[in-house]
């Protein structure tokens, strides 16, 4: 069908409200109301639209907190509907006003122009499993922060442990639960703090078993394996990456998935002039976490520890080349770039890109050669 027979359609979602702006095929003057954002809505939505625009309809509207809802219900409706990656959305420098009803047809002329960028929604589960991931990743973060409260509450009364070198093990906690304060106020602030550690401290042990059991199960027990092969990523951090990106061969290079990541250079040329600066942090910030983590295991001289040589068991030939060779490389770049006099969190990024680029040829072999 031709492109001038398509009725596109911008959608600026919200909470409660939906703002839609259709351009009818052919041109014509835009066609713009709004609805509510509920179910028995969104079908009286879609009956307005064929009755509007016709048989060939395209929707679109930007990814945002409202999630893929609506993107699954128009689809299963037989509309055609794409979610827009907002960063990427053109914007005029000139422009002061911004309302529902102008965003609406602005998603819609420049959907209608071929300007926007679709990002891939995900499955149901690979949505569910990634809000797991990001879950576990909340209680994380709430662990650290309760013992960052601990130790400078420790610290203030000179509280210190001297019985290892490293906190937070089984004798620091042993340590802790004999500690007592002579003052009821000072006792009744540690009991909440330690009370905090514990609790967080176990729904971070309750989750990582219940990723082990998804990561375990069809479609993700193979890649997530696939990925354990690597240095530095043990089961929470491959099923985080396969539920963060779930799908590796939508990317056409490995330079592509970089660049999702964030984890390629900024640069501002113009002219004879060139200058390249930090890497753009766009994209996924949770991978791009996890990939640094990781990376930071290269540092040292490549070798099998037992956990990695028990989960290498059993996988391809195929695989565990790629790991390998993973490792002997970013273990060089390491040394080759410390020579240099180069920052470590500098080194640290660049073994991440390049570890993206292993990652990539593991889990979408058919689209490139094993990156050089």
């Amino acid at each position: 069908m031709s492109e001038h027979a398509i009725t596109y359609v911008g959608l600026d979602v919200h909470k409660s409200s939906i703002a839609v702006a259709l351009l009818p095929a052919g041109g014509g003057e835009p066609v713009e109301w709004q609805e509510r954002n509920e179910i028995p809505a969104i079908h009286r939505l879609v009956r307005k639209l064929q009755r509007e625009g016709g048989t060939e309809i395209s929707c679109c509207y930007e990814a945002g907190p409202t999630g893929y809802a609506l993107w699954r219900q128009l689809t299963a409706l037989g509309v055609r509907c794409a979610v827009i990656a907002p960063s990427l959305i053109p914007v005029k420098p000139g422009a002061r006003i911004k309302t529902d009803r102008r965003d609406a047809r602005k998603l819609a002329e420049l959907w209608r122009a071929g300007l926007l960028t679709e990002v891939q929604p995900p499955s149901e589960s690979d949505e569910a499993l990634r809000d797991l991931c990001r879950c576990r990743d909340d209680v994380r973060d709430d662990l650290l922060r309760a013992r960052h409260r601990m130790s400078k509450f420790l610290l203030r009364r000179h509280c210190m442990f001297t019985g290892s070198k490293h906190h937070w093990g089984t004798r620091h906690m042993h340590w802790l639960e004999q500690l007592r304060f002579d003052d009821g106020a000072s006792q009744a602030t540690f009991d909440s703090y330690f009370l905090a550690i514990q609790q967080n401290g176990e729904r971070m042990a309750r989750l990582d078993a219940r990723l082990a059991e998804f990561g375990a199960e069809e479609p993700y027990r193979e890649p997530v394996a696939w990925l354990r092969c690597f240095r530095g990523i043990d089961t929470v951090t491959a099923v985080s990456l396969v539920a963060e990106l779930h799908d590796f061969r939508r990317f056409r290079s490995a330079r592509a998935l970089m660049a999702y990541l964030g984890l390629v250079p900024s640069e501002h040329s113009s002219g004879e002039s060139e200058k390249r600066g930090s890497i753009t942090k766009a994209g996924n910030r949770h991978v791009r976490r996890l990939l640094v983590e990781a990376a930071w295991h290269n540092r040292h001289r490549p070798a099998l520890s037992l956990p990695l040589r028990r989960r290498r068991e059993g996988q391809p030939d195929r695989v565990l080349a790629i790991a390998d060779r993973a490792q002997e490389r970013l273990s060089r770049r390491w040394v080759r770039m410390s020579a240099r006099g180069k920052p470590q969190p500098k080194i640290v990024v660049a073994a991440a890109r390049e570890l993206v680029g292993y990652l990539w040829a593991t889990l979408a072999p058919e689209q490139a050669p094993l990156p050089a």
